[in-house]
């Protein structure tokens, strides 16, 4: 069924019905980029070690970006499932309300589910190869990331509305900088994981900030997620909990020893962090105003790792 109210932007049924492209940006290829970032932190942080291994490390890029295409995908079909989206008329679109493929009839439920499982079939198989190559490590940090990018949102786990959303993408997040560098040295580091802790907290942030518009149409759908058993004065707090944890990380790392002090230029990209907050504290209610809100939540948690990895590559 077509939709009869699409908010600007949204992908259009006469615009892209036949249009190949429609494939590609139903996983919303423009969001990918936060993986990118911590795919780019796990290579800086392994030192020369990318010199030989580069070809692995260009399929693993490939498959951490096509496992958060997967996500997004089943994400949507989760949320067409339970009617979260077709419900949502507070969204943020391109932020948040998914990607409105189904709700506008771009794409069939039963397309986005069979793109989902290729995707996530691709995934697997290339995972696989990358384990036999470089052993079991990679396997563990691999199955982690497929079960919750699958479970964040897909029956029967549906992490996401049992209240463990957050917690699903700190560690899906946090431990794919440490995969990357498990692919090309063959262990995690110490000091690694207290550069990609923060990134995965600012992942977090985002996801959190973008429950506030989808909240109502979310609690309609049995989403529990914080943001909705929480009164929107209470719920602010989280998000002020998840950047101001990761900006503690930064100092704490580098009083320790395990990170090098150039780290302490980072700080200011919480200005960013800080506006959003702001703009959240006066508007919880209000999803309307929260699109900037958002827009610099993305910017501090794409620039945070892309910035980490040039610090790590120039002085660790």
């Amino acid at each position: 069924m077509k939709s009869s109210s699409l908010h600007p932007g949204e992908p259009a049924y006469a615009a892209l019905a036949v249009h190949p492209s429609r494939w590609l940006l139903a996983t919303r290829p423009a969001f990918l980029t936060l993986t990118l970032g911590g795919v780019v932190l796990g290579f800086a942080a392994s030192g020369a070690a990318w010199q030989q291994g580069w070809p692995q490390a260009l399929l693993a890029l490939l498959l951490a970006l096509l496992c958060h295409a997967a996500v997004n995908v089943i994400n949507d079909v989760a949320d067409h499932d339970n009617g979260s989206d077709a419900a949502n008329v507070a969204r943020q679109f391109p932020f948040t309300g998914g990607s409105r493929f189904i709700q506008n009839a771009v794409l069939s439920r039963h397309d986005m589910a069979r793109l989902a499982l290729g995707l996530f079939a691709l995934v697997i198989a290339g995972g696989l190869l990358l384990v036999w190559l470089r052993g079991p490590w990679l396997l563990a940090i691999g199955f982690v990331g497929v079960v919750l990018g699958w479970g964040y949102s897909a029956p029967p786990l549906r992490l996401n509305s049992r209240g463990w959303g957050e917690v699903c993408v700190l560690l899906c997040f946090t431990l794919l900088p440490l995969g990357a560098q498990v692919l090309l040295t063959g262990s995690p580091s110490l000091p690694l994981l207290l550069a990609a802790l923060p990134y995965g907290l600012l992942a977090a942030a985002l996801l959190y900030i973008n429950q506030f518009p989808d909240r109502d149409a979310d609690a309609l759908a049995g989403k529990r997620h914080w943001v909705v058993r929480l009164p929107p004065a209470q719920a602010r707090w989280g998000y002020l909990l998840l950047t101001g944890t990761a900006a503690l990380l930064l100092p704490a790392g580098v009083l320790a020893g395990q990170l090098p002090w150039p780290v302490w230029l980072l700080l200011p990209l919480w200005a960013l962090s800080a506006r959003a907050a702001s703009t959240l504290w006066h508007n919880a209610a209000q999803p309307a105003r929260l699109r900037p809100a958002i827009i610099q939540t993305i910017v501090a948690a794409n620039l945070y790792p892309l910035a980490m990895a040039l610090i790590l590559f120039l002085y660790s």
